[in-house]
């Protein structure tokens, strides 16, 4: 079921990332911050019940559909109770999950802004395109998913990890410094001085943080 389900998101061009036992998709859950989670509820190690639990407690707000064989309405309501969005009850139709999924999807990107402006720059998220003083800046594939990243998620501090999952995803093979010459070349497109930034600030022996102006 994890290949086929894989298998049929990624045909609807979704990016999926997999585990196998509870206690692997807590930690992809936990680093990655996917846009939406599938889970579930009879998983190794550690049940999806709790997965969803421990999910939750660390306010983590993505959607989250319950997967299970069981039919009675006490194990869904208590799915539903412990923060799970909706649930599918096993055997079901890959096209209803794949229409529950992208329903959940468009409610939460309907909270989301789309476009991000910090000093003297402006990123259009629907249209792949950053822009400094009304003038475009080329980004590649990768300088574009790093920035967007960052706007994302500003005044937290991320990572080395966690930017490398996000961006690259779990089966690079992109180390530290890779990640850092990508920040420094980020740097030097949108910082006024790359050698002083004061949009993606350094956090010591952790990672980097999107500070945007006030």
């Amino acid at each position: 079921m994890l290949r086929a389900l894989k298998d049929n998101f990624e045909f609807h061009g979704y990016r999926s990332l997999t585990a196998e036992d509870g206690e692997e998709g807590l930690n992809t859950a936990l680093n990655a911050r996917p846009d939406l989670i599938l889970l579930d509820i009879m998983l190794p190690k550690i049940n999806g019940y709790e997965v969803c639990r421990l999910i939750r407690r660390e306010k983590l707000a993505m959607p989250i559909i319950m997967l299970t064989a069981k039919g009675e309405e006490s194990d869904i309501v208590l799915g539903l109770n412990l923060g799970a969005d909706d649930y599918v009850t096993k055997p079901f139709s890959i096209k209803e999950l794949l229409a529950r999924a992208e329903a959940l999807l468009r409610r939460t990107r309907k909270t989301e802004p789309e476009i991000y402006e910090f000093g003297e720059c402006r990123l259009d998220l629907p249209a792949c395109k950053l822009t400094r003083r009304d003038e475009e800046v080329a980004l590649s594939p990768k300088e574009f998913r790093l920035l967007e990243l960052f706007v994302k998620r500003p005044g937290r501090a991320l990572t080395r990890d966690e930017i490398l999952n996000q961006v690259w995803g779990y089966d690079s093979f992109v180390g530290a410094r890779s990640i850092d010459r990508f920040v420094t070349t980020l740097r030097n497109k949108i910082e006024p001085d790359p050698h002083n930034p004061i949009y993606i600030h350094t956090v010591r022996e952790i990672g980097y943080k999107f500070e945007p102006p006030r």
